[in-house]
């Protein structure tokens, strides 16, 4: 299953490119529908770097979801487009039932200040995969409007 987005964001790319390494921005988008706590000693990094970073994850703050490894890598590209995915697993719960997940942020210019932003999540939960799309799809939609609203502020820190 595949879930793809593709919005204009009003930030600068290199803003949206840090954007998408900091937990908080994470937290905030995926928010209030999912909450993300951290499992690492110390809890979130300012910034997420490559490697793996271990999280929980429950509905609404409230019903756990289980537990999840958000496995980092990130690429350049000629043109400045800039790549950061996350392969990670999930551990525990119902993110345990997970079999793929290839999660692919790009990043690149859209002119004038503002970012080309694509978000593609590939998604294999057995025969339960096509009863979680249109829950995905949904919270894909939620998180795209979130960044939307959100990243005209990246440029404030």
């Amino acid at each position: 299953m595949r879930v793809l987005l593709k919005l204009v964001l009003d930030s600068d790319p290199d803003d949206a490119w840090r954007a998408l390494h900091d937990p908080r921005v994470f937290q905030t988008v995926s928010g209030p529908f999912t909450a993300i706590r951290s499992l690492e000693p110390g809890g979130f990094p300012q910034t997420w770097t490559s490697g793996e970073h271990r999280v929980a994850i429950s509905a609404l703050g409230i019903v756990p979801i289980g537990e999840q490894v958000i496995a980092l890598s990130e690429s350049h590209r000629s043109g400045g487009i800039r790549v950061l995915r996350d392969s990670g697993r999930g551990e525990s719960g119902l993110l345990g039932t997970v079999k793929k997940w290839e999660h692919t942020m790009v990043v690149s210019s859209a002119g004038r200040g503002k970012t080309l932003y694509r978000d593609r999540l590939v998604i294999d939960v057995g025969p339960l995969t096509i009863l979680a799309w249109p829950i995905f799809w949904l919270f894909w939609q939620w998180r795209g409007g979130r960044m939307r609203r959100l990243a005209p502020t990246w440029g404030n820190k």
